[in-house]
């Protein structure tokens, strides 16, 4: 599978059905974070991947309602970072957007080892920090869900869920979102 492929194929589903997360596949993932590009290299995400039943119980309690799907999950990566880890040039902090080139790369790796790697912002980001020990300063970012994905739809989705489970939503044009040369 080439990028173009893993990109085409990538999908937030929330249909899932458990999958053996093996240390391999935890290395794989990682690995694609680290080969991520960041400002001066200062590689400032940081990540836990979180497989261990009793700890995924953990985070479903810090879930919202409409992220009931999640419980099928198998396993969770909780993703952090700090602005004082990466580069403030002239008032931008690139901390996210380094940290979210690192877990995009996650996300397409993850697709082209068959998974689904759905990353969520229903937690609370407190709560989820006291569960995995992320210090008070970080900011959790988002939780990325990752499973196998199911062709039954999970009788945890709400009824609007399922609807488009089978259809990637719509996108918007790309005349929408870029500009050549100038702001149009």
């Amino acid at each position: 599978m080439n990028v173009k492929e893993a990109i085409n194929l990538r999908r937030a589903y929330r249909s899932l059905e458990s999958v053996e997360i093996s240390d391999e596949i935890i290395t794989e993932l990682a690995k694609s974070a680290q080969l991520a590009p960041s400002c001066f290299n200062n590689q400032p995400w940081r990540y836990i991947f979180v497989r261990d039943k009793e700890m995924l119980k953990s985070i479903h309690g810090t879930l919202t309602k409409t992220n009931k799907w999640v419980e099928l999950s198998s396993l969770i990566i909780a993703v952090y970072s700090d602005k004082n880890l990466d580069c403030i040039i002239r008032e931008r902090n690139y901390y996210l957007f380094d940290t979210g080139i690192a877990t995009g790369f996650i996300i397409l790796r993850a697709t082209e080892l068959g998974l689904v790697a759905h990353p969520i912002a229903g937690f609370n980001e407190e709560a989820v920090k006291r569960v995995l020990g992320v210090p008070e300063e970080m900011r959790l970012i988002t939780l990325i869900i990752i499973g196998k994905h199911s062709k039954e739809l999970n009788n945890l989705l709400l009824d609007k869920q399922k609807s488009i489970e089978h259809q990637r939503p719509e996108r918007k044009k790309i005349d929408e979102f870029i500009s050549i040369d100038t702001h149009k």
